[in-house]
């Protein structure tokens, strides 16, 4: 299903708009403990990784200690709260992706829409879906940061999450429910497994996505459904972590950087989306597999030698 059938007008206008806003934004370089091209390469990193299998915050995670922004406590703790806040960005796209289908959705409850059965069932499994990781993630909030967010973890479930998507049986074209047939228990399912991608590293969509397929749906569906229940997550984790450590991020690496990155988290993040669903449909998901593999031996050989 191709939802979004012109990204490249909206991708071009963005990268202009993300260009003279780096240029404006240099002017302020000078107070601030992010640099320009730094918050280009986070925002890169968070807007191709977001919603592809392979962790983003696991790869901000590693970034941010390659680019020496965890090296002191403060700016460590304003890197950690602007790994999550800078997913604002890959939100907005697919807002913009998939508006049809959130309208839709919406609209159903208030009895409207194509299919207001289908509209309101899909939205009642994304908030299903949504509240199992929300309520662990504020209960485990601190403890997670603690002891989770660090090379190791990550490299961990890099290599355990690759291997599990080369085992896993091909879904290239997958058959299986569209995802107008989702129910409740589904959600609840999906939802459950979801708590696992509070692990960095692990992936929420990886995980988003091999539960849909297992639960019976396609894998367009799968992956869709990804993607609509990222708003909740993501959205809902954005919003807390901006109102909880906004004033930290905006101390430690000003207004103009930060905001640099969340554009082009919004740019690559339109294009890996409307890249991504095209290509698993076509060829599964191996590639990712030994992508994962390969990354997390890189960063372990890296994390025993240099960092």
């Amino acid at each position: 299903m191709n939802t979004f059938r012109r990204p490249a007008p909206i991708i071009a206008v963005s990268a202009l708009a993300l260009l003279v806003l780096a240029l404006v934004a240099a002017q302020d370089a000078g107070n601030t403990h992010l640099s320009i091209a730094e918050a280009l390469l986070l925002g890169v990193v968070e807007g191709l990784t977001e919603y592809l299998p392979v962790s983003s915050t696991g790869h901000l995670t590693v970034t941010q200690q390659l680019l020496g922004l965890t090296d002191t406590p403060a700016s460590k703790d304003a890197a950690d709260a602007y790994a999550i806040a800078i997913q604002a960005g890959a939100i907005v796209a697919v807002l913009g992706i998939y508006r049809h289908r959130i309208a839709n959705a919406l609209m159903a409850v208030a009895g409207r829409g194509r299919d207001p059965v289908a509209g309101r069932r899909l939205l009642t499994a994304i908030i299903v879906g949504f509240i199992p990781a929300a309520i662990v993630g504020l209960l485990l909030d601190s403890t997670i940061k603690e002891h989770l967010f660090g090379l190791w973890p990550v490299i961990a479930a890099w290599i355990v999450g690759g291997i599990v998507i080369l085992r896993w049986p091909d879904a290239a074209g997958q058959r299986g429910r569209a995802l107008e047939m989702i129910t409740v228990r589904d959600g609840l399912i999906i939802g459950l497994v979801q708590v696992l991608a509070l692990w960095p590293g692990v992936s929420r969509s990886l995980v988003v996505i091999l539960a849909a397929l297992a639960v019976g749906l396609s894998i367009a569906a799968a992956v869709e459904f990804t993607f609509l229940l990222g708003l909740v997550t993501l959205g809902a984790a954005t919003l807390y972590e901006t109102l909880d450590k906004g004033s930290v991020i905006v101390d430690q690496f000003g207004i103009g950087a930060p905001i640099v990155g969340f554009l082009a988290a919004f740019v690559s993040a339109a294009a890996a989306v409307v890249w991504m669903v095209e290509y698993v449909q076509r060829r599964g998901l191996a590639i990712f597999g030994w992508y994962r593999i390969a990354i997390g031996v890189i960063v372990a050989i890296l994390a025993l030698t240099v960092l």
